[in-house]
Parts: structure tokens; C-alpha cells; sequence
């Protein structure tokens, strides 16, 4: 075993040649198989800067319709920059994940005030921004401005992991800084940016994470993986955390003029659930299903000083935040007058026009519910 171990650490260095055949079919099949997206329609940083941030964690469907409307809206930096918070979370709202459109705002002013509205085209200055990391930065300004720099995301690492047979988790130390100096020997410093975006493309449609089609893959002879029979097995999988599941019971007021209340304030459950926006009063409950509304209840009695009137049980919903599993139980809660919480930090809105507001999307299914709820009742 060590003597195929080391067979195949030697047979990772390629040849000057090697490399240079490897570059030329992948180029040629990127250019002539690359989706059209709209951020690939020109070098405008801000515009591919926008796609980097919406994608991660995202897939490019559901970022497609949302990439349109921002740019809509917010057509270039200085735009942006002189954009109220909550507009920018309201034309985000949905994409999920928000401190990504919190420091898209930020970097915006920040580039505003420090670089003359132009994206920063070194590395260093660009790693200055909020939300802009190695990855980030490298594929921005490779695209944007031919800089030689190696981009390596989830994607390109799993494509090189396979091509040089890399075992073990992608994401140690020594494996990804491995993967680092890999991506650095591979750039051609004359085509960086479709050299960074073909192995993206080809992590995407062909060096699939579970079902490689090395058929079509335009470098599977320089695969080392391949070569060995092991391109499915490659990477090793990563050790998923357990999934946590959660019970949010959230309070919707509705006073005599149809107005709920939002709060800034998170009860006893993690603000993050929220996405530290606008969000209904609410707390984590235990798993007894009868214990919710009393629960609720002594915390509307906490944050409100109230003795809240009957909570009426509301459809629930479920929702997922990376490896919670949470579900959302809502209650009516109707009142004369709306209460204030004892900070203040709360507003009353429109319960029939809150989707219009910048809310986290498990804000949404709990109005949706509630005014679900309200038409069955009434019918």
C-alpha cells in the first residue's frame, strides 16, 4: 500500500508539456461548452463581483431571477453604495444567508470612499473589502482583469483532487494548501480568468461530486483518478454535523386594522434563524407538543408584559438553515391595540403587504401561514 501510495504522489508532478496539453483541451472545451450566464457577458467587476457573492452557497437557478432584479436596481457600485440597508436586504430577501448582502453593502461604500468607485484590482486591497476572501478575490480579478491569480472553491478542488488523486479530506491544511500550489502551477498567466472559470465549469456540469462522467470529460486521460478507478470514490467525503432540529413558536399579532408586529429583538433561540432581520416575536420550544403555546405565551409575558389573550395554533411550516431542521409553529394572537416591547425595537406593519418588507424567508412562511389560516376561517 505504501508503495502505491508513493507511486502516486510521484505520478502527481507533471511535465512542462504535460501541463501545457492539459491547459489546451480544457480551454478549448470551455470555450466551446461554457453556459451563457449574464455576469460572462463582460469584465465589469462589480457585476462579476455580484455573481461571486450571490453564488456561494447558492445554486445558479436560484441566484438567476435575483442576479436580474439587483442589477435592476443597483446597476453599479456607486448605486449601491447610496442604497439604505434595507432596501439592498429587500431585493435580496429570499436569496437567504443576508450578512453576504450586508457586507456587498459595506464593500460598496467602502470602495466608494477609498477606491473612486472602481473595484481594487490588487489582491491585498481587494481582501480589505467585507465578504472578500482568497477565493473571491482571485476569481474577481482573474476574470475581470486577467490578474495571474489561481482560484480554488469547492468545485476546482474536487476537479484537481481527482486529476492528481488526492486522498483524504479536501479541506485539511495539508490537503487544500497541496491543492493551492497545484491550482498556482496549472494558471496560464495569459488566459487566468477562463483558465479559473473552465475548471469551475467543469466541477459544475462534467466532474460531477457524485456521478463523474468521465466520458466526457475533455481531460479524463490526464486524470489520475480516472486512470486508477477511483474518480467516484475521490474526494473523500466530509463528516457531516449532525442535523439539530429546532421548534420556533412565533407569535402574529393582528390588531383591528390588520397590522401584526416585527421585532429586531430575538427571544431564546439563535438570531441567526432570522437572519437578524425583521421577524415575528418568537422562541425556541421544547419538543412537547402541547408545552409550545404555554412557552410562548411566558415569553410574549417576558418581552411584552402582557398576559397575551387565546393563542390560536396556525398551520405549521418547516424550514432548513444549513443543519438545522426547524420547524415553525405560528399562533394567532389577536389584540385590541398592539403591544410595544420594553426596548422599543419593534414596528407594526401590514400583515397582508409583510412580504413586501425585508424579511428572512422563514419570516415569510409564518405570515404565509397566518394569513393561510385567516382566508380558511373566513371561508
Amino acid at each position: 500500500m505504501r508503495r502505491v501510495r508513493k507511486i502516486e504522489r510521484a505520478k502527481m508532478k507533471l511535465t512542462a508539456r504535460e501541463i501545457g496539453l492539459l491547459r489546451r483541451k480544457l480551454l478549448v472545451w470551455y470555450r466551446a461548452n461554457r453556459r451563457d450566464f449574464p455576469w460572462r457577458r463582460g469584465r465589469d467587476p462589480y457585476r462579476i463581483w455580484l455573481a461571486e457573492i450571490m453564488l456561494q452557497q447558492t445554486r445558479i437557478a436560484a441566484v438567476l431571477p435575483y442576479y436580474e432584479r439587483f442589477l435592476a436596481r443597483f446597476p453599479d457600485v456607486d448605486a449601491l453604495a447610496r442604497a439604505r440597508e434595507t432596501e439592498v436586504l429587500k431585493f435580496w430577501a429570499g436569496l437567504g444567508y443576508y450578512s453576504r448582502a450586508r457586507n456587498l453593502h459595506h464593500a460598496a461604500k467602502q470602495i466608494v470612499r477609498e477606491h473612486g468607485g472602481r473595484f481594487p484590482a490588487s489582491r491585498e486591497e481587494a481582501l480589505e473589502l467585507p465578504g472578500i476572501g482568497a477565493y473571491t478575490a482571485a476569481a474577481i480579478l482573474s476574470i475581470a482583469c486577467d490578474a495571474p491569480l489561481a482560484a480554488v472553491d469547492g468545485n476546482i478542488a474536487r476537479v484537481l483532487a481527482r486529476v492528481f488523486a488526492v486522498r483524504g479530506d479536501l479541506r485539511a491544511p495539508q490537503n487544500w494548501e497541496r491543492l493551492g500550489k497545484i491550482a498556482e502551477q496549472l494558471l496560464p498567466v495569459d488566459a487566468p480568468g477562463d483558465w479559473n472559470q473552465a475548471l469551475m465549469e467543469l466541477g459544475e456540469t462534467v466532474c460531477a461530486p457524485r456521478s463523474p462522467d468521465c466520458e466526457a470529460c475533455p481531460i479524463a486521460r490526464n486524470c489520475k483518478a480516472h486512470a486508477l478507478g477511483i474518480a467516484h470514490r475521490l474526494p473523500a467525503p466530509r463528516k457531516k454535523r449532525g442535523t439539530e432540529r429546532v421548534r420556533i413558536a412565533a407569535a402574529v399579532f393582528l390588531d383591528a386594522r390588520g397590522r401584526t408586529l416585527l421585532t429586531k429583538s430575538p427571544g431564546a433561540h439563535d438570531s441567526a434563524l432570522f437572519s437578524r432581520m425583521w421577524q415575528f416575536p418568537a422562541v425556541a420550544v421544547s419538543s412537547k407538543n402541547g408545552e409550545a403555546a404555554k412557552e410562548l405565551a411566558a415569553h410574549l409575558q417576558t418581552e411584552f408584559d402582557i398576559v397575551p389573550p387565546r393563542l390560536t395554533a396556525l398551520p405549521a411550516a418547516t424550514h432548513t438553515v444549513t443543519y438545522r431542521a426547524i420547524s415553525l409553529l405560528p399562533f394567532l394572537v389577536r389584540m385590541e391595540n398592539l403591544p410595544t416591547a420594553a426596548d422599543g425595537n419593534c414596528r407594526a406593519v401590514s400583515l397582508a403587504k409583510l412580504s413586501s418588507l425585508p424579511v428572512s424567508s422563514a419570516t415569510q412562511k409564518i405570515a404565509r401561514a397566518a394569513i393561510d389560516g385567516l382566508a380558511h376561517s373566513q371561508a
